[in-house]
């Protein structure tokens, strides 16, 4: 149970942190965006291994680091995280009316790339950096992590809106940001990302293949 509410915990304050700075138009949101995922990995990563993100989650199921039973538990806490800080920003920040980003068109497919290729990133990143064998223990994963998100919400947050999460998307369309209508195309390509990630590091990986020990997922 510590480890779904250390989920819910680090996934709330990482939506609360994109609603509030993306309501309020703040110019630097990504460094902010990025700062509080690197801090909160580092609070829970010993807990839980930090994943705040449905598309982790399943990278890392699929690099037999974490058991369905647990996955299913983790993507609840996050998916319910996400909504309580959607809501929440929503409240703190009190916008009014928002536009909501709706792709159609060409803005469509460049939309399913743009998040599938970051989302990928943000989970190879999770995974090398987190969950390898090769350097167990070390102290630089929240940076990479953060900072990957960073780079990608700076890169085509503009384009896509830079959720590179399931519960962040949610989240999004909770605060109206994003159109409940397309949620499926940041559901479908954050997932396909992650899902490819965990393919990708295994791949180029095999001796991962064997489940890591329950204290180190």
């Amino acid at each position: 149970m510590r480890r779904y509410i250390t989920e819910f915990i680090g996934t709330f304050f990482l939506v609360l942190t994109v609603g509030a700075t993306v309501l309020t138009k703040t110019p630097l949101a990504p460094v902010a965006i990025g700062a509080i995922l690197m801090v909160m990995v580092y609070a829970g990563g010993h807990v839980s291994g930090a994943h705040y993100n449905p598309a982790v989650t399943l990278a890392v199921l699929l690099r037999g680091g974490i058991s369905l039973a647990d996955a299913v538990p983790y993507w609840v806490a996050q998916l319910a995280g996400g909504v309580l800080a959607a809501l929440t920003a929503s409240y703190i920040v009190n916008p009014g009316s928002v536009p909501a980003l709706s792709p159609s068109g060409r803005e469509l497919g460049v939309a399913l790339l743009a998040e599938a290729l970051f989302t990928f990133a943000l989970a190879y990143v999770v995974l090398n950096a987190a969950t390898s064998r090769d350097h167990p223990g070390n102290s630089f994963y929240g940076l990479a992590i953060g900072f990957t998100v960073a780079a990608g919400a700076f890169a085509v947050g503009g384009i896509s809106g830079g959720a590179f999460n399931p519960a962040v998307a949610v989240g999004a369309a909770w605060m109206g940001l994003f159109a409940w209508s397309k949620i499926w195309i940041w559901l479908l390509a954050d997932l396909a990302g992650g899902a490819l990630a965990g393919v990708a590091f295994l791949a180029l990986n095999p001796k991962e293949r064997a489940p890591l020990e329950p204290a180190a997922t």
